[in-house]
């Protein structure tokens, strides 16, 4: 009996031995975390900087989520004063006969701008965002261009849309991860008042037609609402052919995280899927942010009619670490001139912050002039002169 005890630990042991390299070296060469998505891609939002990425090139339909681009159109329309918030917008025939997902709005019907931007951010209205495509740009094709163009200038190399909702199942009209990612940021950096209508779980309008009037319950597509409690939006979507893809948005301590997840299994999965990525990258990063609300002191200034000029920050730095460091460690040296040579111009680089990290420079912020200092002539310096003695 006992040999045979000494036999089985034996064999147990060598078992053990054997497996400890393969399993060392599984947990070396995998993945970081799992997903059941082929495609995916995580980043904070503030930096840009990629977390975790798996296949992010890989071309994909994007379905619903096309109406990133739709809204970051719609908001950029704002901000420029082309449409307001209160615009009434004519909804056409063309928009009442897109099918999937819907609010159902009737031909000629009337609703604010506000209300279809809701409609779109909560409820993935197809015939919304095309009656608001039509609003800005006269025409769902022509908006379809600017859609375009947009994406070109934003560098989103592997992207084209046919339409703007994401109805199409044409080849044309694809993405991927990766450009799924940059809109997404693009969309809440400059225009985060949006995450206002991404992060509404449900709310109530008012259809108005020649019928009368009925409600409406809009519901967000985005079960992440419930189901993570960081998260801020962003967009759905789902077709056969996109499977189901999902632009995760999720703000923690201040920090924007994007999880992009395209052609998920199921629907489980891509929320899952994000809740994963998001995890991972708030465990695994740490943001570093200095708004440099600090005040500088002036340079002098040699030739010009004033002896000092003010300095500033252009603007905040930010830097995520991603490496374990301690970024209560960063430091900040200013690096200007002695003095500036007039004539100033307001605006110019006068010197920069630069930050660093155990002897590695992380970035710069360029400081500036903040007024401008003329030159100074003859007359300028008899006036200092007589200022000088009248002192």
């Amino acid at each position: 009996m006992k040999k045979l005890c000494r036999q089985f630990i034996s064999v147990v042991l060598t078992v053990i031995l054997v497996c400890i390299p393969v399993l060392q070296t599984h947990a070396a060469e995998g993945e970081p975390v799992e997903l059941s998505a082929p495609s995916a891609i995580l980043l904070e939002a503030s930096t840009g900087k990629v977390i975790y990425e798996k296949n992010p090139d890989q071309v994909c339909s994007p379905a619903s989520i096309t109406k990133i681009m739709t809204l970051l159109l719609i908001f950029e329309s704002l901000e420029k004063g082309e449409i307001s918030l209160d615009d009434e917008v004519l909804t056409s025939e063309h928009a009442q006969s897109m099918g999937g997902s819907q609010v159902f709005l009737e031909s000629g019907e009337i609703q604010s701008a506000d209300t279809m931007i809701k409609c779109i951010a909560v409820a993935s209205g197809n015939d919304a965002a095309v009656a608001m495509a039509e609003h800005i740009c006269g025409s769902e094709e022509e908006f379809v261009r600017r859609m375009n163009e947009k994406a070109q200038t934003l560098g989103m190399k592997n992207t084209n849309f046919v339409d703007c909702c994401g109805l199409s199942d044409s080849d044309e009209h694809h993405t991927t991860a990766r450009d799924v990612a940059i809109m997404s940021r693009e969309l809440i950096t400059k225009y985060p008042q949006v995450l206002d209508y991404s992060k509404i779980w449900m709310e109530d309008i008012e259809h108005v037609t020649n019928r009368g009037s009925s409600t409406f319950t809009l519901s967000s597509t985005n079960k992440l609402l419930k189901q993570y409690p960081y998260a801020t939006g962003l967009k759905t979507g789902s077709t056969s052919k996109a499977k189901y893809c999902l632009s995760a948005t999720a703000r923690k301590d201040n920090v924007d995280m994007i999880a992009v997840v395209m052609t998920a299994p199921d629907s489980p999965s891509r929320f899952q899927d994000a809740v994963t990525l998001l995890n991972y990258g708030y465990s695994n990063s740490a943001l570093y942010h200095d708004n440099n609300k600090d005040k500088l002191s002036k340079l002098p200034v040699e030739g010009g009619v004033e002896d000092q000029v003010g300095i500033a920050y252009q603007g905040e730095f930010r830097y995520l670490d991603t490496d374990g460091n301690d970024i209560r460690m960063i430091q900040k040296k200013l690096e200007l001139p002695e003095k500036a040579e007039a004539p100033v111009t307001a605006g110019d680089k006068a010197g920069e912050a630069v930050y660093s990290l155990n002897g590695q420079i992380l970035g710069t912020v360029p400081l500036i002039f903040t007024e401008d200092v003329a030159k100074a002539v003859y007359k300028d310096y008899v006036k200092k002169i007589i200022a000088y003695f009248l002192l």
